[in-house]
């Protein structure tokens, strides 16, 4: 039984890997990224071998899951963008002055400051949903709580973030990760 296993999934690799790395080149852009986009879509194809029913082609579903993990990919590197030692320099200065570029840095000091001050149980669910790009359903699954206690935990972090920072408006970059 586990010969079949190992047989099936190499054939799957053999017949698939080009076009499912393709996909990811065209899709990224980049071929580092692309090579270990592949070889996670085969690892979450491994683990869900498994439940494959086959009302959709074997291709059709490699590249949905294919297509989530570059997803999930993105929005891992969009979160850590936004929270790289730099990330408040890469913001256009609307007049370019010194002084802005002092006051952006002011304000990354002040948000690094306060992540280190929320209670463990909101840095945590900060930490997994806004700086790993955990979706709620994984986080809530890393923390074992609910989906919406996650929800909750991260709005009320935020909010807190929001009043330790003072100052930052309604709508302003910490909103973003709200949604």
């Amino acid at each position: 039984m586990q010969e079949d296993i190992e047989q099936r999934i190499s054939e799957i690799y053999h017949a698939h890997y080009q076009d499912v790395y393709y996909f990811l080149l065209h899709f990224t852009g980049n071929q580092n990224d692309a090579e270990d986009l592949t070889q996670e879509t085969f690892t979450r194809v491994l683990k869900g071998l498994a439940g494959f029913d086959g009302r959709v082609s074997m291709k059709t579903w490699l590249f949905s899951i294919a297509k989530h993990a570059a997803i999930d990919q993105y929005r891992k590197q969009k979160v850590k963008s936004f929270f790289s030692e730099n990330w408040l320099m890469k913001l256009a200065a609307k007049e370019g002055s010194p002084e802005n570029v002092l006051t952006k840095r002011e304000n990354a000091r002040e948000l690094k400051q306060a992540i280190q001050k929320l209670a463990p149980h909101y840095r945590l669910v900060l930490i997994l949903r806004c700086m790993e790009g955990y979706s709620i359903k994984e986080t809530a699954e890393i923390l074992d709580i609910s989906e919406s206690k996650v929800k909750v935990n991260t709005h009320r972090a935020l909010k807190l973030i929001k009043e330790i920072v003072d100052g930052t408006e309604e709508g302003g970059f910490l909103s973003e990760w709200a949604r």
